[in-house]
């Protein structure tokens, strides 16, 4: 007879789940890209790519220099252009490292500042069982109040303290990880602050000549140069008007400048009209905008008189060229001259203009090229007078400080003489026609900006140079001292005779060189007789401090 097995079946397992594999794709994605090191790694590329916008000229910046470009580079230019190098920080591929940038920090900021703020509210953790196996170590008379003078001892030096019996744990050094955490927090609000900025900012650039019939106000059509953020339109920027009165400017006798003041009178929506200083250092705060003190130079005053005795006057600005003496250059044009009166008409080949270099303290003898003090001591005029069509009515834009050169090498503009003039001198042309220099008056170079992100940006960046700090000179340390009965060995626990000890014992948690000093000058202050391992009778060859250092963690 056959035997038959009645024992249960097994259990059938149960199918194994298959590992999605994209959730563990994106899982270890997140993980890279959250790493302090992918961070370090995009700060770096965000630096890279922010040389092309240092560079090359931007569209929103000077539109005039990406066109000279293009002349200039006819076939890089256009492959730069397809890639955004003239649009560089609002580009594809920097909007993209900036975002990835900012996911990145914020992703290894969040566990860390949880866990950070899970250690500060823990306990310091109890002291190992071997503290003769610990870097630091020491043996001391036990002081008058046990534990509690430790303690209090140690609470006065601003440690965070905890007594478990006969023990006393104590730790410091928070101030490093809160540093840290500090920095890259920064660091991510320093990117919002230039994001604000980015979007919602604007600026412009402007040549404000003194005068009444010269004032500015805050339309886009009136600026030199003007960027306006992708959130800004023309209607949002605020309405007010500046009009310069005086300038004031000193300078030392090596030619260096000492001091920078523009009176203006200011004209704001719905409020009164002021009067205001403002200088290089002391920007004109407005409702909306501020204003900045860049520059400054002069506009000379020229009359031009055709003829038929009809006269207009220029006191267009001529710009510096750069050298201490503030030698300047500059065109005056006479478009609308010479027009008869008896028929109305004007004939364009006798347009007239005028390029000039102005000197406000011109040397004694020639050659009259260079000013040598920019205050006008002994001012001039060097002008040489053109005769044609200027071009300006043909629609080709054109530089206004600068004579159209390609009228002049097509015959249309003809070189008609040359002339130095003092203030006040006059000069008569070939055809009877007369030009005169009046003087000068004063012109000053204006930013105008708004920036939402600025207040932002500066508490920030002060925080982040806070935490800075605190992670550089921050160091985190442990301490541990625990009570012996009267007479007991430090190593054995076995009695002996004596009086009362403590056993100290310390660890720095990352590099800390001067930490052996710390814990001497601690143990000095609480026992004031801390001895040395060798002379308590510890025996330090038998231990394993890695393995100390590892169980005190």
């Amino acid at each position: 007879m056959t035997a038959v097995d009645e024992r249960p079946a097994p259990p059938a397992e149960a199918p194994r789940r298959r590992p999605n594999r994209l959730l563990a794709l994106l899982r270890n994605s997140w993980r890279q890209l959250t790493s302090m090191r992918t961070a370090l790694v995009l700060l770096f590329l965000l630096a890279v790519a922010a040389i092309p916008g240092s560079v090359l000229p931007q569209r929103g910046v000077n539109p005039e220099d990406v066109r000279d470009y293009f002349t200039a580079h006819p076939d890089l230019a256009p492959v730069l252009d397809r890639i955004g190098a003239f649009e560089a920080f609002g580009s594809v591929w920097f909007s993209a490292i900036y975002l990835l940038l900012f996911t990145s920090l914020i992703g290894c900021i969040t566990p860390r500042l949880r866990d950070h703020v899970r250690a500060l509210r823990s306990k310091p953790p109890a002291a190992p069982r071997r503290l003769d196996r610990l870097p630091q170590h020491a043996v001391l008379a036990a002081p008058e109040g046990g534990v509690a003078a430790i303690a209090d001892a140690l609470r006065r030096r601003r440690w965070r303290v905890v007594v478990r019996g006969d023990e006393v744990s104590a730790e410091k050094g928070y101030l490093k990880e809160t540093g840290n955490l500090l920095f890259h927090s920064s660091m991510v609000v320093v990117l919002v602050g230039v994001a604000l900025g980015s979007w919602y900012g604007w600026s412009g650039n402007k040549l404000l000549v003194a005068g009444k019939d010269n004032a500015f106000c805050n339309t886009r059509q009136q600026y030199a140069e003007s960027k306006l953020g992708p959130r800004v339109s023309s209607a949002d920027l605020p309405g007010f008007c500046i009009q310069l009165d005086d300038f004031h400017a000193r300078f030392l006798e090596s030619g260096q400048p000492e001091f920078f003041d523009a009176e203006v009178t200011v004209d704001e929506a719905g409020g009164e009209r002021r009067q205001a200083n403002f200088s290089v250092n002391s920007p004109l705060r407005l409702d909306g905008a501020n204003v900045y003190l860049l520059g400054h130079g002069y506009a000379p005053v020229i009359r031009y008189t055709d003829r038929f005795g009809k006269s207009q006057t220029s006191n267009f600005p001529f710009l510096t060229t750069g050298d201490v003496g503030l030698t300047s250059e500059g065109l005056a044009a006479f478009p609308d001259i010479n027009v008869d009166p008896a028929t109305g008409t004007r004939d364009p080949d006798l347009q007239m203009a005028f390029s000039g270099l102005y000197l406000p303290t011109a040397p004694a003898a020639a050659p009259f090229a260079r000013s040598e003090y920019p205050t006008e001591r002994n001012p001039a005029l060097n002008l040489v007078a053109y005769r044609g069509n200027l071009g300006m009515d043909a629609g080709i834009p054109g530089s206004v400080y600068e004579l159209d050169q390609r009228q002049v090498s097509a015959g249309k503009v003809k070189e008609v003489g040359t002339k130095l003039l003092r203030k006040g001198e006059t000069w008569e042309l070939d055809d009877g026609t007369k030009v005169e220099f009046l003087g000068t008056v004063p012109y000053i170079t204006l930013s105008v900006r708004y920036d939402p992100g600025a207040t932002l940006l500066l508490v920030s960046s002060a925080v982040l140079l806070v935490g800075l700090m605190g992670s550089l000179f921050g160091r985190r340390r442990r301490v541990f001292f625990r009570l012996l009965p009267a007479g007991a060995d430090p190593t054995s626990g076995s009695p002996t005779s004596g009086s009362s000890l403590v056993e100290a014992g310390g660890l720095p948690r990352t590099d800390h060189p001067g930490f052996a000093d710390e814990f001497a000058q601690l143990v000095a202050a609480i026992g004031g007789d801390g001895r040395p391992d060798d002379e308590a009778g510890v025996d330090r060859d038998g231990g394993d401090r890695a393995g100390a250092r590892e169980g005190a963690e």
